[in-house]
């Protein structure tokens, strides 16, 4: 199973607001050969860490591809970059933010990226809360642990909830 974590909170003129941009991420993989299998609903969810940037509007997808790792990595900082994302500093706000979250179970620890599976993903109810929808009982493949006992082991400090479809526009 490959999963993709997509995230917006700057809206990009061209396209619209961060529900647009995410909805435009998933149009452009599909576009670039990568089929979406599943997707979660849409989520509001406060920066990780905590700052004053606007909410987030976040999902999980699981799809299929042919690519590589480092080849659909590299498609999605494509895509990220056509839909505005500009890199500054770490955890600043973004127009689209494209997170290659697990691919199978392989276990990459780098140097090169992609870091698999992504090394923050159990740390962040963005994440997990969607996750949990498109894959119920996934197994984390370093920690061994299900994505229902990731969620468990949250702090409770992050707010992350679905999206009500007409409050993203």
């Amino acid at each position: 199973m490959i999963l993709i974590a997509i995230g917006s909170n700057l809206p990009f003129p061209p396209v619209g607001g961060p529900r647009e941009l995410c909805d435009a991420a998933l149009d452009r993989l599909h576009a670039a050969g990568v089929a979406v299998v599943r997707r979660s609903p849409w989520y509001r969810s406060a920066a990780v860490p905590a700052s004053s940037q606007p909410d987030f509007v976040n999902g999980v997808v699981a799809v299929e591809t042919d690519l590589p790792p480092t080849a659909l990595l590299a498609l999605m900082h494509s895509i990220e970059f056509g839909l505005g994302r500009k890199r500054s500093v770490a955890n600043a706000a973004r127009t689209l933010d494209l997170d290659l979250i697990a691919y199978d179970d392989i276990v990459r620890e780098g140097p090169e990226p992609p870091i698999l599976p992504h090394p923050r993903m159990a740390e962040r109810a963005f994440v997990l809360l969607p996750l949990a929808e498109v894959a119920p009982g996934w197994r984390h493949p370093v920690l061994g642990q299900t994505v229902e006992e990731l969620i468990a082991a949250l702090p409770g400090d992050q707010r992350c909830a679905p999206l009500d479809p007409a409050a993203a526009r």
